[in-house]
């Protein structure tokens, strides 16, 4: 399956030179709702909830992917306002999980003979990829990454390309001045062929657009 990531170009190249990608933690991403998407006025429910969000938090992360990278308020939330290059890739399907955009919190009933412990542990495996509906735009996917099988560096955690996790193409923003040539020497050392392409603004529609292949 084809997905997306936009990165500014610091880190983007970084990640190109030493062939990897950075792990992100739940608690460093822009949703306040992540892992708390679920209707918490229960005050037990509200204390077990915040006690499993640190449980996963410290156990797992995730690398978040788009079906999309053409949509212009993509590139500037996280392509560093067109400045900074997509990195596309081809993993399996069965690795990545669709984010549900939902239009309300969800509810559980603690309290029901009907709540089972198996409704419960799936009404918690759902908190781990749904988000408010107006996030919808962003068409998320999530690959989830065990902590412990991730290279830590410092406070961070990262995890290599491999054929699970395979570049193939690098796309420069519209606004992208490092010059096309740089990525494709970092690049031409990879053992699969990495297209890297040009963007621009498109002409008659709002969005991106490839500009052409550089060769």
């Amino acid at each position: 399956m084809r997905v997306h990531h936009l990165i500014n170009i610091e880190h983007g190249l970084d990640n190109l030179k030493r062939q990897r990608i950075k792990v992100s933690r739940f608690s460093e991403l822009n949703d306040p709702f992540e892992l708390l998407a679920i209707d918490i006025r229960n005050k037990d429910l509200r204390a077990g909830i915040r006690a499993r969000k640190t449980l996963v938090n410290n156990k797992e992360g995730l690398i978040s992917f788009s079906k999309e990278w053409r949509n212009p308020v993509l590139w500037s939330h996280y392509g560093d306002k067109h400045r900074g290059i997509c990195l596309s890739f081809e993993i399996p399907g069965n690795r990545l999980t669709e984010v549900q955009y939902k239009v309300g919190l969800q509810k559980l009933n603690i309290n029901s003979k009907e709540t089972t412990q198996q409704v419960i542990n799936k009404a918690l495996d759902e908190l781990r990829y749904t988000k408010f509906k107006d996030w919808e735009y962003e068409k998320e996917y999530r690959l989830f990454v065990k902590l412990a099988l991730a290279k830590k560096q410092g406070e961070y955690h990262f995890i290599p390309f491999s054929d699970q996790l395979r570049l193939v193409e690098v796309i420069l923003g519209p606004s992208c001045t490092t010059p096309a040539d740089q990525i494709k020497d970092i690049v031409g050392s990879y053992e699969d062929k990495v297209w890297v392409s040009r963007s621009r603004i498109a002409f008659s529609k709002f969005g991106v657009t490839k500009d052409h292949r550089i060769k």
